[in-house]
């Protein structure tokens, strides 16, 4: 069983909202509550807050009343302006290119964006859940694909073999060494010298420290 988070989840769908906290619960975790717009997100947050009680993670749908655009990843941006801390995991139906880089446009800890059909496969929505609580990254294939594909400054990236690509990619995906090695079907040590090479092509120096994964991917996205 994954450490046990706090989350609170964010959907206008009591259908899927009751069906996420049944999801989460059924693995041990805590959803603290379940609201269905973006306004009743950030209050709620708030007073959890305000009470000691600052969730692990928040779990949002993008679209949600009452004009169904862009009011759960607003509230997203709002409160991991707010609460630094806080894990943002947002959902949509399909990918919103413009939202997915305006998420992950401010601090590169705790943010995912996956497609809802993504919940559907349990353990990598749990998983994703847990590794967004815990500060890492969750990016769906679907929305790193998107993001990669409209591209425009290729100078930074020119440099990079496809399969360094292919590596960045996953790594955008929040993958670690380990999984990327196992999807790759190649070493755990080859996928080290990958990722080292995209650190030394981006300029990613070692004082970097740990935070070098996902400068890569936020100078892969952002190129």
């Amino acid at each position: 069983m994954e450490d046990r988070v706090r989350v609170v989840i964010a959907e206008d769908s009591v259908l899927l909202r009751e069906g996420l906290t049944r999801l989460l619960t059924d693995r041990g975790h805590e959803v603290v509550a379940g609201v269905g717009d973006g306004e009743a997100l950030v209050k709620t947050v708030a007073e959890l807050a305000d009470g000691g009680q600052l969730p692990d993670v928040v779990v949002a749908d993008v679209r949600m009343p009452p004009t169904h655009t862009d009011e759960g990843v607003r509230a997203a941006v709002r409160l991991r302006a707010a609460h630094p801390g806080l894990g943002v995991l947002v959902l949509s139906q399909y990918v919103e290119e413009q939202y997915a880089t305006e998420l992950l446009a401010g601090s590169s800890h705790g943010v995912g964006y996956l497609l809802k059909d993504r919940v559907a496969e349990v353990r990598e929505f749990v998983d994703a859940v847990v590794r967004v609580a815990e500060g890492g990254t969750a990016l769906d294939p679907e929305v790193v694909a998107q993001l990669l594909g409209r591209s425009r400054k290729q100078d930074v990236l020119a440099g990079l073999t496809p399969r360094e690509r292919e590596v960045l990619g996953l790594m955008a995906e929040g993958r670690t060494n380990s999984a990327i090695a196992a999807q790759l079907v190649v070493s755990h040590g080859a996928v080290e010298k990958h990722v080292s090479n995209i650190f030394l092509k981006l300029g990613l120096s070692q004082s970097d420290g740990d935070h070098r994964r996902v400068l890569a991917v936020l100078t892969y996205l952002n190129s």
